[in-house]
């Protein structure tokens, strides 16, 4: 791995854990949306993540890479609500099955991880930049 390559694998993370925020926002933004068909509820999205190797045959990682964001499969939350205007024939409204919590959880875990590459980011920075000047 060459000097340099910190500065990618911290900015692959910082990149990776950017889209996981931006997941856990729209899945807590829409974790109250309703809809009057269980087809067209909205589905929470989580990032699946995938180690970036070097392609010589020592295959050290070099970074992180999203390679898809999934849609969960869980079934929507019926709630019987006749009155609201998107019910169905039965009186049904559907919600998302997003657990808030969890999603709270999450979101401050890939906060902490984002910060944690944007010290490892900056920590090189500051070794690389001393190194440099040990040369004056």
């Amino acid at each position: 791995m060459g000097l340099f390559n910190v500065f990618d694998v911290s900015g692959s993370a910082m990149n990776a854990q950017t889209v996981r925020l931006n997941t856990i926002a729209s899945n807590l933004a829409n974790a109250e949306s309703i809809s009057g068909n269980p087809d067209q509820v909205y589905k929470a999205k989580t990032p699946m993540f995938e180690t970036l190797l070097q392609q010589e045959s020592n295959q050290n990682s070099v970074g992180v890479k999203v390679k898809e964001i999934l849609e969960s499969q869980a079934a929507p939350v019926i709630r019987h609500d006749p009155n609201h205007p998107l019910a169905d024939a039965e009186g049904n409204v559907y919600l998302p099955n997003i657990d808030t919590v969890q999603e709270m959880a999450n979101m401050m875990s890939a906060s902490r991880s984002y910060q944690n590459n944007v010290e490892v980011f900056n920590t090189s920075k500051q070794l690389l930049m001393r190194t440099i000047n040990l040369g004056r």
